[in-house]
């Protein structure tokens, strides 16, 4: 539920995802995967339903369950070129570079599906800058919804999972950070759907507190 007066989340360490959380690159999500959508016969609007918050190959597996996984790597390989080809639309969450720049000296990472020559493109289209541990479709075995990057990023952090937060927007990533043992905060009308342990609307409504003793206060106001 959204929350309407302010609620404190403490933690030791922020991870973060990227598109829908830090980054507004909906517009170029919807045309490239409509495009796949068409070029494999399946309706877009079904396909945008699965797609946020997924490497590609784990969102063609879902859609297309009996086509060889081979196939839905190579087409992933593609995918990932047209969407670094296509920076037209991505812009920052409102109240994206204030939170980055609040976290200078606390403990955070980017975890994101994307590959590194994406996730890199799509920060810098929008302006903001790269948190320096980031974890990325490159390090981990598993797509979200698997807490695998999530926990990897714990791990390089050196937090215990339970003391990390995640911020999400997807339903993948929302139950890829439960799944992990974290507190969620929900960024954006999607993450709505998929009751993460807090909402809000942007990260306008994000403060950061960052105590001698290594705690985290996130401040978030309704």
């Amino acid at each position: 539920m959204p929350m309407t007066a302010t609620t404190v989340l403490t933690a030791r360490a922020l991870l973060l995802d990227m598109d829908g959380t830090l980054v507004n690159s909906d517009a170029v999500v919807e045309r490239c995967w409509r495009r796949w959508a068409d070029r494999n016969g399946l309706d877009g609007g079904e396909v945008m339903k699965v797609v946020h918050g997924r490497q590609g190959y784990a969102s063609m597996a879902v859609l297309l369950p009996h086509r060889p996984m081979e196939q839905n790597h190579a087409d992933n390989a593609r995918m990932l070129a047209e969407e670094t080809a296509d920076m037209d639309g991505v812009v920052a969450i409102p109240g994206a570079s204030e939170f980055l720049a609040s976290l200078v000296g606390v403990p955070h990472a980017l975890v994101t599906s994307a590959d590194v020559a994406l996730s890199s493109a799509r920060m810098a289209a929008a302006g903001l800058e790269l948190p320096d541990v980031r974890v990325t479709a490159e390090s981990v075995g598993a797509s979200k919804p698997d807490p695998e990057g999530f926990l990897k990023g714990a791990a390089e952090l050196g937090v215990a999972p339970e003391e990390c937060v995640v911020f999400e927007d997807s339903g993948a990533g929302i139950a890829a950070g439960k799944a992990a043992g974290m507190k969620v905060v929900g960024v954006g009308p999607r993450a709505g759907f998929h009751r993460p342990d807090v909402l809000v609307r942007d990260l306008t409504q994000v403060r950061v507190e960052f105590g001698g003793d290594g705690t985290i206060r996130l401040r978030i106001d309704g």
